[in-house]
């Protein structure tokens, strides 16, 4: 079957307003944190620019405030501010090299945002404060009303001059124009709120005047929350209503969607792997059935069976798919050319997109090491034919002589370290052999995707093992690496990804002898070690290890509590959104949950558990233990071979460095495969 005809709808194109798309993929807007001085830079260009290479049929970019009062993150593009038309025409530009439409997203995130980097009071529609930021706004007057619409109609006209090809309001999950429209934060008496006809008036002056702004030569879309999940918020009727509101005024020619409110219900709108795909495209579906806008669908399409199957059925016009295109800018070129399962799909982890997001850092993706790096000079290269016959690149004036580029290079270790820097060795012509010695790729990933709907953080393997495959990687299993079984392969050089060791407390051994048993979590997953009855895991790390083998062991039929030392159990799970569904199946599920607590020892067949806030000594009678603690690296083999053969040139990657998670291990992998 031709891909045109696998993917019918996907591959269509389909008319928005003054412009044809080529295809129905959507690079919806999302926040990067690449601004620079409130500006746009050439990291957003050159961003922009590989997913239009890669064949999406439209590309939004992220928002551009509208007023100096809306800073609620540091990098923000202020497009308020003149200077950022230059580089509205770079990004632009960029883009449209490719032949795809642009569109500008335009915003004022009004009460969800802060003064810390403003210093100014923040504006909104009523003085409620976000349940996020907690500072409560102030109430603007219909003069400052007034002054936000000029503000819309400012930035969208530099939009117009930037290149842009179209604009949208967002007016959903963070947004001052979602704040007059729902009743939990439009408390107004006056023209602007009350019924829903006055909390949607200031959205339709906005369009009234935006496009008044741009003219009838680009594009004008508006972004809705189909429902806000919080009591008193926007519903799904409500936002059909706004729907035909706008369709009925003539301004627009296209309705996003979303689900959510960015700081409330954060984790609906950038949803885990917890979350099934598509989960929110009833919003757009409704939509759909009461306008005749083409209407843009969300919700975690990851593949491109999945969205055909969304516009098959009616459920949108055009598919959102953000994450998908991250993890792999060929996206759309891949379906088109027949080789979807070459597509590197996302995981939906939210480690580096979502997470390093939220810690203030720019967006980049665990899988795909050159997201964020973009703009980054690479090495000049020679265009070198792989098995599947795409170009391949190979390092030029690297340094390293032309015969020592072409001899053979062995990876110990088919973890995610080991096969990224096969992968990136390959890429450079190199040829390379990978030793594992187990009979499965994966290392402690491989485990983790075991358990309870963590399935696809398996994916990332999955996509490694394909990418080697089309490379002619060579991946030899069940093979215990030594030092003379290295030696013997005449490899010149040598990556070293053995991973890691669990790590065993002092008080295991006096545990073990009062019979209780105690086990790592990699134990568990494994298979090696069945627990039942009253199960104590130690959560040292933060992270998936202990909340998800606490679910797996509650689903056998255990009763489980887990103890940390820190203030809340797998902290880490609020930076991927994961934290809130946790808490959720763990209260389902009766897992008792013990933070400020540390297990110090066992006597008389219980373990002793500090509280230490207090310095109480608490015990806990349990037939097991498992302990998700750091682990060590395990560099045995890379230290032998340093000492044996200190001329050869041998590098290690991943968690026998030091163990972190996957997103360190891919980059490292790549970092030291690319110097190859």
């Amino acid at each position: 079957m031709r891909p045109s005809q696998r993917y019918r709808f996907l591959l269509s194109p389909l008319r928005i307003g003054p412009l044809t798309v080529a295809n129905r993929v959507v690079f919806s807007a999302h926040l990067t944190n690449y601004a620079e001085d409130g500006l746009p830079s050439e990291q957003h260009a050159s961003y922009y620019e590989a997913r239009a290479a890669g064949g999406a049929g439209l590309i939004i970019t992220e928002e551009h405030s509208t007023h100096p009062t809306d800073w609620p993150y540091e990098k923000l593009i202020h497009g308020y501010e003149p200077e950022a038309l230059p580089g509205y025409l770079r990004i632009t530009a960029a883009v449209h090299r490719h032949k795809v439409p642009i569109f500008a997203q335009l915003n004022h995130n009004g009460g969800q945002a802060s003064s810390m980097y403003s210093r100014r009071a923040v504006w909104a529609p009523s003085p409620v404060a976000d349940p996020l930021f907690q500072e409560v706004p102030h109430a603007v007057t219909e003069p400052e009303i007034a002054e936000i619409i000029d503000g819309y109609a400012t930035v969208a006209k530099r939009c117009r001059d930037g290149g842009f090809d179209g604009v949208e309001l967002q007016c959903s999950h963070s947004s001052i124009v979602r704040g007059f429209l729902s009743s939990a934060t439009n408390l107004r008496t006056d023209r602007y709120g009350g019924g829903l006809e006055g909390r949607a008036r200031l959205l339709l002056e906005l369009l009234e005047a935006v496009r008044g702004a741009i003219g009838p030569g680009l594009a004008l879309g508006v972004r809705l929350c189909g429902d806000e999940l919080v009591e008193g918020g926007i519903t799904i009727d409500e936002a059909v209503a706004v729907a035909k509101m706008v369709e009925a005024q003539g301004r627009t020619d296209y309705i996003n969607t979303s689900i959510g409110v960015a700081t409330a219900t954060l984790y609906m709108i950038e949803a885990s792997m917890h979350v099934p795909p598509g989960y929110s495209a009833y919003i757009s579906s409704a939509i759909r059935e009461a306008v005749s806008l083409p209407v843009v669908g969300v919700g975690r399409f990851k593949d491109p069976l999945q969205a055909e199957r969304a516009l098959a059925e009616g459920q949108c016009d055009l598919v959102g798919i953000v994450r998908g295109q991250i993890a792999d800018p060929d996206f759309v070129a891949k379906a088109r050319a027949g080789r979807s399962e070459t597509i590197r799909l996302c995981l939906s982890c939210n480690q580096e997109c979502v997470g390093r997001m939220g810690l203030n850092r720019w967006l980049g993706c665990i899988e795909n090491p050159r997201t964020g790096r973009e703009a980054a000079a690479l090495a000049p290269t020679a265009s070198t034919p792989c098995p599947s016959g795409h170009a391949v690149s190979t390092p030029a004036g690297t340094g390293i002589p032309a015969r020592d580029r072409a001899g053979p290079v062995l990876v110990v270790g088919a973890g995610p370290a080991g096969l990224q820097a096969a992968i990136a060795s390959a890429q450079r012509g190199r040829q390379v052999t990978v030793w594992e010695r187990l009979d499965e790729a994966g290392g402690q990933l491989r485990l983790a995707a075991l358990v309870p709907n963590r399935a696809e953080i398996g994916d990332l393997v999955r996509n490694q093992l394909q990418e080697c495959r089309q490379l002619g990687i060579e991946i030899c299993f069940g093979v215990e690496a030594t030092l003379d079984g290295v030696v013997s392969t005449g490899s010149d050089r040598v990556i070293v990804a053995t991973g890691s060791r669990p790590l065993r407390p002092g008080w295991v051994e006096a545990a073990e002898s009062e019979g209780i048993k105690v086990a790592d979590v990699t134990a568990v997953l494994a298979g090696t070690l069945a627990l039942e009855g009253d199960v104590l895991v130690v959560d040292e790390v933060g992270f998936h290890q202990a909340t998800s083998v606490a679910e797996l062991l509650s689903d056998r039929g255990c009763k489980v509590e887990i103890v940390t030392p820190a203030m809340v159990v797998g902290q880490d799970l609020g930076i991927t959104l994961d934290l809130e569904g946790f808490n959720v199946r763990a209260a389902l599920k009766g897992i008792a949950q013990s933070t400020d607590r540390v297990v110090i020892g066992a006597s008389d067949g219980v373990l002793q558990v500090l509280h230490h806030p207090t310095g109480t000594i608490e015990e806990r009678h349990v037939n097991c233990a498992v302990l998700a603690l750091p682990g060590e690296p395990e560099d045995t083999l890379y230290m032998a071979l340093r000492r044996a053969m200190p001329d050869l040139y041998v590098r290690r990657v991943g968690d026998c460095v030091a163990p972190r998670r996957a997103h360190a291990a891919v980059i490292e992998g790549e970092r030291e495969g690319s110097r190859l």
